[in-house]
């Protein structure tokens, strides 16, 4: 590792962030699951006769812990997580290549 120019030793770093938040998204995600199942087993458990389940109450912690991640989730994949980062560039070149023979008129 000693042997890396300043470039390949920034790449290298900014790929150990984004590998360490990646990290951290699964862990919050992780979390979420864990805790959210047993608040909402407990309150399953502990119904009263006649108590409803399926309240606002049962699942607001996961509905608004929900959001943050959603929140995170955008932070640490970005906003074109459906499309990528490159798909502009990707589908410019293949309509190029597909379209060479053409005119662009």
């Amino acid at each position: 590792m000693e042997n890396l120019t300043e470039i390949e030793r920034q790449k290298f770093e900014r790929a150990r962030k984004r590998v360490k938040s990646i990290a951290g998204f699964y862990k919050h995600l992780m979390a979420y699951i864990l805790v959210n199942l047993f608040l909402i087993s407990m309150k399953y458990f502990k119904l009263d006769p006649g108590e409803n389940f399926f309240e606002f109450s049962t699942f607001s912690t996961a509905f608004f812990w929900g959001i943050g991640l959603a929140f995170h989730a955008a932070g640490v994949f970005g906003t074109n997580v459906f499309l990528g980062n490159d798909w502009e560039e990707k589908k410019i070149d293949e309509l190029m290549k597909k379209n060479q023979g053409n005119k662009w008129e």
